[in-house]
């Protein structure tokens, strides 16, 4: 797709991209999502947010038809799977890479029709306690699922946790960027917004 038709950008997720858009009359939160909004408003992009806190895969297949295939965006970008890890280790509740995989995959099937472009942006972990580092093992193969996904469907692939993971290598350590491992402080957000900029190009 052109860049001039890129003219509306819809957000779908987690905690990461939700970042208290419920409670922002501008409905974006303050997180990466509204890092991005902000830099495309100058071409006249609109963005919106519909990211709930706490979403596996299959929360968004619950709430997918109203949220997401409604929507008259051209693009949708999504990022999903550290719930999908976390509920594991947390509740007790895995989803296997199999499951993982087969619910993402519905979800693009259905979502591929209604849209111009699908950006699937990597889940990411960025340990800082000994026992993230399980998750990470659990999360990896996710990765890989998305990986696959975004080469089956076309979609654009944002390498978020090679390039977090590189940044905060380079300076600061993980907490820098995201203090709980997983959710991102404001210099995390800002990061991620440049490294899904770079990588759409929208």
């Amino acid at each position: 797709m052109e860049k001039s038709q890129q003219r509306s950008i819809l957000f779908a997720g987690d905690s990461v991209t939700d970042c208290g858009r419920r409670e922002d009359p501008r409905g974006l939160g303050d997180g990466y999502v509204n890092f991005i909004a902000a830099e495309v408003a100058q071409q006249g992009v609109a963005v919106s947010n519909v990211g709930i806190g706490g979403d596996r895969v299959v929360d968004l297949q619950r709430r997918w038809a109203k949220d997401v295939l409604s929507s008259s965006a051209q693009v949708l970008s999504i990022l999903v799977g550290i719930n999908d890890t976390w509920r594991r280790f947390d509740s007790n509740e895995p989803t296997t890479a199999a499951a993982f995989e087969e619910g993402y995959r519905e979800l693009l099937t259905q979502a591929e029709p209604h849209f111009q472009r699908i950006v699937l942006v990597q889940p990411f972990l960025l340990p800082v306690t000994a026992g993230q580092q399980d998750w990470a093992e659990d999360l990896r193969d996710k990765q890989h699922a998305v990986a696959r996904l975004a080469a089956e469907f076309g979609a654009v692939l944002v390498p978020a946790h090679e390039r977090l993971t590189a940044l905060a290598a380079d300076g600061g350590g993980n907490t820098a960027l995201a203090n709980d491992g997983v959710h991102p402080t404001s210099l995390g957000h800002a990061e991620l917004a440049s490294i899904w900029l770079e990588t759409v190009n929208v």
